[in-house]
């Protein structure tokens, strides 16, 4: 296939359109499962930042007298170390701050982790996000403050630092910018294998396509080479008798024939395989078929010097729903193909059986059999075993092929068992009527 500049161009283009595609996929849902990264953290950080401050919130509260001052003691209590075993246990476990603001929004007090250069912030936004002098991000919230005689006292204003947060973030972001080059190299080799799966049954209908066209070019050239021929050598005769012509007209005729017949095979086998052959369906009776074609082909077993024999097995007839003519064509081209193949003084029995509802004719020969290399070929169009002697028989190597396109078409099967030197038999299963 890789051979063929059409098949490798459209294996091509279907490779990189579904690795495009699958990198745009993929780039979206990298950039949504970064957001939801995000989103989710976020969240976390606020709920944990709202539940930290909040009991900060309240164990202030209950310390403070009057707004906008701190009490020697309170700023102690905020400002010893020892009191982080207390109300600012919680902020000294990790990168937290805490500002408490007047109603001007000056700073009072400051606590915890505090950052060099962050800049003051208005006490109206609960939410913030903010940067120090280095670049660093923080995240702020602001909740009001009252004395306890329940007087607007400030602000307190806790914030958490998000370098770890960032951190992640950039990991994940260095994950999928490395990761995301990758995954398309897979997918574009991944691409190139799956158009070429799928591209395989096209490759092997189109290559079948061009034998077939090249086996039917060479089957019709015969006997019209032959006619030309015949036709020119009569050409240069300077006179003919009587006798001469009629010789040069069944020569004429014969391949005339011969040609007649390898087209109507052909259209039948296109017709069958696109089911636009119309079936006369009626109750066929498959042993008169039988009986019928041993009392036609007879004699061309007699000419050849081999016995044809019926062993019909049921006492009772064989019916099946089917087209008369085709069920003729079937058994008929597996019997003229089981004398032409067998040398003189052998035997060609045809057998008819019911089993499971199936009925099975089986034609069985004494003749020159079949390779097993070879019988997975025979069923193939203008395939001949013995190429010389089916040229000589007339046979165009389409009456198998004819013969399985008909089965299929019943929803049946044809099987061959055969050994070289002993014969060959081929059994037909129709589902019964």
């Amino acid at each position: 296939m890789n051979q063929n500049k059409l098949f490798s161009h459209t294996r091509l283009q279907l490779a990189t359109w579904y690795t495009v595609v699958m990198g745009f996929i993929l780039s979206l849902c990298g950039f949504g499962l970064y957001e939801a990264i995000l989103h989710a953290h976020l969240q976390t950080l606020d709920r944990e930042l709202e539940a930290v401050a909040g009991t900060l919130h309240d164990s202030i509260e209950n310390k403070l007298k009057q707004p906008g001052h701190l009490e020697q003691t309170e700023k102690q209590l905020l400002s010893e170390p020892q009191s982080k075993r207390h109300i600012l246990g919680a902020i000294y476990q990790g990168n937290y701050y805490l500002r408490l603001l007047d109603h001007s929004g000056q700073i009072v007090t400051e606590a915890g982790f505090v950052p060099l250069g962050l800049p003051a912030t208005s006490t109206e936004t609960t939410w913030q996000n903010l940067k120090d002098a280095d670049g660093n991000s923080f995240h702020q919230i602001s909740l009001l403050l009252h004395t306890q005689d329940n007087v607007s006292w400030g602000y307190m204003q806790m914030g958490r630092s998000l370098k770890d947060l960032d951190d992640y973030l950039q990991t994940v972001k260095l994950i999928l910018f490395f990761g995301l080059p990758i995954a398309m190299i897979l997918v574009g080799g991944s691409s190139w294998w799956l158009a070429g799966l799928a591209m395989q049954p096209i490759y092997q209908s189109y290559s079948q396509i061009q034998q077939f066209t090249a086996d039917a070019a060479h089957e019709l050239r015969t006997p019209l080479a032959a006619t030309q021929a015949t036709v020119e050598s009569a050409l240069e005769m300077p006179r003919l008798d009587e006798i001469e012509a009629r010789d040069i007209l069944r020569t004429i005729e014969r391949q005339n024939r011969r040609l007649i017949q390898l087209v109507a095979d052909l259209l039948l086998l296109a017709r069958l395989e696109r089911q636009a052959v119309p079936m006369r369906l009626k109750l066929c009776c498959l042993n008169d078929v039988v009986g019928d074609l041993i009392e036609e082909l007879e004699a061309l077993a007699r000419t050849n010097g081999v016995t044809l024999t019926a062993d019909i097995r049921m006492p009772h007839p064989v019916e099946i729903v089917g087209d008369e003519d085709q069920l003729y064509r079937l058994v008929s081209n597996l019997m003229i193909n089981a004398i032409q193949y067998t040398p003189a003084g052998g035997k060609v029995i045809v057998a008819l059986d019911r089993r499971d509802r199936h009925g099975l004719i089986e034609v069985q020969d004494t003749g020159i059999g079949i390779a097993p290399s070879e019988q997975k070929l025979i069923f193939d169009r203008f395939y001949r075993v013995n190429s010389d002697r089916s040229r000589n028989s007339g046979g165009s190597g389409l009456g198998l092929a004819i013969a399985i396109s008909i089965v299929q078409a019943y929803r049946g099967s044809l099987q061959v068992t055969s050994k070289l030197g002993k014969g060959s038999t081929f059994t037909i299963r129709l589902p019964l009527g």
